[in-house]
């Protein structure tokens, strides 16, 4: 091996040490997986949600590397995706939540005593954001 390949590899595993730190402590510091459990009131599941966590970043980062790609049925890819949007909606919201975002914006915008009206705009944006790239990008 040349000194080019080892410091490409050095790099590169530090650049993944450096991605990984920084999830770790997003996940950690905010408390994203603790609030998570209290929303849907899943303390129960804590070894669960450890494991997956730790499952998915490490085969994640597998299958990216690997550049894989997979075909299903949409019979198959419709929970995938239903339970997938599931998680990263209450990611979000559990995010929110720790950050009191919503409540900070609405004072900031005028709109104290209307949080809904800003809840019921996200929720829309994010269907129609959705919507638009499934039937724009995907099916053409």
């Amino acid at each position: 091996m040349t000194i080019k390949v080892l410091l490409i590899a050095f790099i590169g595993f530090g650049g993944g040490i450096t991605v990984g730190s920084g999830l770790v402590a997003l996940i950690t510091v905010l408390g994203i997986v603790p609030r998570l459990m209290q929303l849907s009131k899943t303390y129960s599941f804590i070894r669960s949600y450890e494991i997956s966590i730790i499952l998915g970043a490490v085969l994640g980062g597998w299958l990216n590397l690997r550049n894989a790609s997979f075909s299903f049925s949409p019979i198959i890819l419709a929970p995938v995706g239903l339970f997938a949007g599931i998680f990263v909606g209450m990611l979000a919201a559990a995010l929110t939540e720790v950050l009191n975002v919503l409540p900070i914006l609405a004072k900031r915008v005028g709109f104290g005593e209307k949080i809904i009206i800003i809840l019921m705009a996200i929720v829309f944006g994010k269907i129609t954001g959705s919507l638009f790239h499934w039937i724009y990008y995907i099916n053409h």
